[in-house]
């Protein structure tokens, strides 16, 4: 499992900055508000993600893409509880494989093993299942809200 302590410094605060959010680093042992999950799983509070050294990778992304999918007007007011639909979720689950890749060291692949490490389950049996074989639905909930990010829609890293 890869935890937020893995992380090169400054890549989470890096990648949470192009959405809008702030990252809130928690002191060691501190409890982490806004944890769906309790600790050391991460929190959301308006446009904050809480998260502590010992806060799974998958956590603070799943938790970073909740805020993101969610439409701007209802970010300001989510606390804790994120999604409000299963299209919702499922979204959330998938930008964050993807978002894995923007990630110094982590990348999709291993962000999916962390996943089924932690237990989320899909209908398949595992994320890298879902994710090349079952989640047409949730790329296209992200495309019709422009919210694939560039590498997913096939554009150029130039």
């Amino acid at each position: 499992m890869l935890y937020l302590a893995d992380l090169a410094p400054g890549a989470a605060e890096a990648l949470l900055r192009r959405y809008g959010l702030t990252l809130v680093r928690i002191a060691d042992g501190a409890t982490i508000p806004g944890s769906y999950w309790g600790e050391p799983e991460a929190g959301i509070i308006g446009g904050r993600v809480y998260a502590r050294a010992d806060t799974p990778v998958h956590s603070l992304l799943h938790e970073t893409c909740h805020l993101i999918v969610a439409p701007t007007q209802r970010r300001a007011s989510i606390h804790t509880d994120a999604s409000e639909s299963q299209a919702e979720e499922d979204a959330a689950c998938y930008l964050q494989i993807l978002l894995a890749d923007s990630l110094p060291g982590i990348g999709g692949a291993r962000l999916m093993a962390d996943m089924d490490a932690w237990g989320y389950s899909f209908r398949l049996g595992s994320a890298r299942a879902w994710f090349e074989r079952d989640a047409e639905d949730a790329r296209a909930w992200l495309a019709q809200r422009n919210l694939l990010p560039a590498l997913a829609r096939g554009e150029s890293r130039g």
